[in-house]
């Protein structure tokens, strides 16, 4: 009998900083229901300098491991594409700041939206050939687009965290997967730009056409996949994308079974995205999180797809099945207290805060709250510390 691989454990970080959509959407001279109902967003997590995105993979990564997890630890993968540094990873800072033993092996991996993806099929397949072991995969973001332009309602920032490893308490993950990659150009940052550049109507009409041509392979290659599926788990840039794309893949001609069986399930697996935001490599997993923390109807044994997408551009369907008392390992309450822990901003401060620059200074950053943070930099250095 083959041993199941999967998502033995999950945890998220999100600063502790928020922008209202309907104050800022007001203060920009917008109707807020274009933001709140047109694209879903009701909150944009903002992340202060303390909270870069080390320092959120940290706190994600932290939130779940043991002693006895560090140990087991054979890669630390990070997906991001917000790194610190264009040579050295984010991961060899986490590995360190988190003790995990040091026979291991950590880096990072870039494909927009699409990285930690990747990152959890690499751990999986390590995993397979030796299951004693476990990895780590983080997805790291912070999400930028520049203030007072089109972007800046799909901004957010945080960090999710997985835990790989044989016998999952959560979620195995199918060998089988289905892929896709489509050289366009609908959304890049090129090394000379802050922000990234996008064309938001095309990118959304890409990512409709990559989900409905996923489907239509895997369909090809297992006709009876998608009547197997309970729910379908997006990357979540807004919290109506998925919407859009269940639309197009209605269009197509789709089982109508499907459709009402899989928007059953959306409002619960797109709760936490809706009060986040975008954080990029972590949208589809902060939406899994969500739909497992949400949704009570969901029971041991069914199956889910979770469909990537990364601009440029790369989708993946990935098919797992959630695994007896799945339930036990996500604690809601935690979750929801971690997301009300939050200060809310005005327009004003949070234009600040978007503007701050990190930069080498004599006085080090002060903790905004327990947990790891970035102190100070020196000799252009990032060095952080641990606030109890």
């Amino acid at each position: 009998m083959q041993v199941k691989i999967g998502i033995d454990k999950i945890g998220f970080y999100v600063p502790s900083y928020y922008m209202d959509m309907r104050e800022l959407a007001t203060y920009r001279g917008i109707d807020p229901n274009k933001w709140t109902i047109g694209i879903g967003q009701e909150k944009m997590a903002v992340a202060p300098l303390t909270s870069d995105v080390v320092a959120m993979a940290a706190n994600a990564a932290a939130s779940i491991l043991t002693p006895e997890d560090k140990a087991s630890i054979d890669q630390v993968i990070v997906g991001t594409e917000s790194g610190v540094d264009f040579s050295k990873s984010i991961a060899t800072f986490v590995h360190e700041m988190l003790g995990i033993q040091p026979f291991a092996k950590a880096f990072e991996i870039k494909q927009a939206c699409y990285g930690a993806t990747a990152g959890l099929q690499m751990a999986c397949d390590y995993v397979r050939l030796r299951p004693e072991r476990k990895v780590l995969v983080i997805a790291t973001d912070i999400a930028r687009y520049g203030l007072n332009t089109g972007g800046e309602a799909t901004q957010g920032a945080g960090a999710v965290a997985m835990l790989v490893s044989a016998m999952p308490r959560i979620l195995a993950i199918d060998e089988k997967s289905y892929m896709h990659t489509n050289h366009q150009f609908d959304f890049w940052r090129p090394n000379h730009s802050e922000y990234a550049l996008v064309d938001g109507q095309f990118s959304t009409k890409l990512y409709q056409d990559e989900f409905v041509t996923i489907l239509e392979e895997a369909t090809r290659h297992h006709p009876t996949l998608l009547d197997s599926l309970e729910a379908i788990v997006f990357h979540l840039p807004f919290t109506k994308m998925g919407r859009k794309a269940l639309l197009a893949y209605e269009a197509s001609g789709a089982p109508e079974s499907h459709l009402s069986r899989w928007l059953s399930h959306y409002d619960q697996a797109s709760y936490l995205n809706r009060m986040v935001g975008n954080i990029y490599t972590g949208s589809m997993f902060l939406s899994l999180l969500s739909l497992l923390a949400m949704d009570d109807s969901l029971q041991e044994g069914q199956r889910l797809g979770l469909f990537s997408y990364g601009s440029g551009a790369v989708a993946e369907l990935i098919i797992g099945q959630l695994q007896p008392g799945f339930a036990a390992m996500i604690d809601k309450a935690a979750i929801l207290a971690h997301l009300e822990r939050r200060e809310a901003l005005t327009v004003e401060r949070y234009e600040t805060v978007f503007l701050s620059k990190v930069c080498e200074e004599d006085t080090p950053y002060q903790a905004l709250e327990s947990g790891y943070y970035l102190k100070k930099v020196v000799n252009h250095q990032r060095i952080y510390d641990y606030q109890q």
